[in-house]
């Protein structure tokens, strides 16, 4: 069950949706799968998916920060510039998902929505946008170990 990016048709924004396929001991997610919804909303107020989602929240938003910018002077000094770079997308969701899977069973995931206040509102987000808040949600679910 892969990762889905869903971009809004009528809105600057686009949701990422990030199921949880494999078991995370770290975080007290051992068994993902389950019968039901119901039996997954059980996992979703767990204390280890509280962790997960912090986490998340720290790792996107480093994620959607600008890095420092390395460059060589031509003398052989490095500069570094570690003015920050703002960067028009913003968390506007950051939650727990119940997300189906092919087997007729249910799985938590993350739920996560990303706006950029700078573009046009009622218009959907540019190719580029969605190419960079696909970079970062495959970032995230790296460093997350989710895959």
């Amino acid at each position: 069950m892969p990762m889905r990016i869903i971009p809004d048709e009528s809105e600057p924004s686009a949701a990422i949706e990030i199921p949880l396929e494999k078991a995370l001991p770290d975080y007290d997610l051992e068994r993902l799968a389950q019968p039901t919804p119901r039996d997954v909303d059980a996992i979703l107020v767990t204390q280890g998916f509280r962790d997960l989602v912090d986490d998340a929240r720290g790792i996107l938003t480093e994620l959607m920060c600008a890095p420092p910018v390395a460059r060589h002077d031509g003398g052989g000094v490095l500069e570094i510039d570690l003015t920050p770079a703002p960067h028009p997308l913003e968390i506007t969701q950051l939650t727990g998902a119940i997300c189906p899977d092919e087997e007729e069973s249910y799985r938590p995931g993350l739920w996560i929505v990303l706006l950029d206040p700078a573009a046009p509102s009622k218009s959907p987000l540019p190719e580029s946008t969605m190419r960079h808040i696909s970079a970062i949600a495959a970032e995230l679910v790296k460093r997350l170990q989710l895959a």
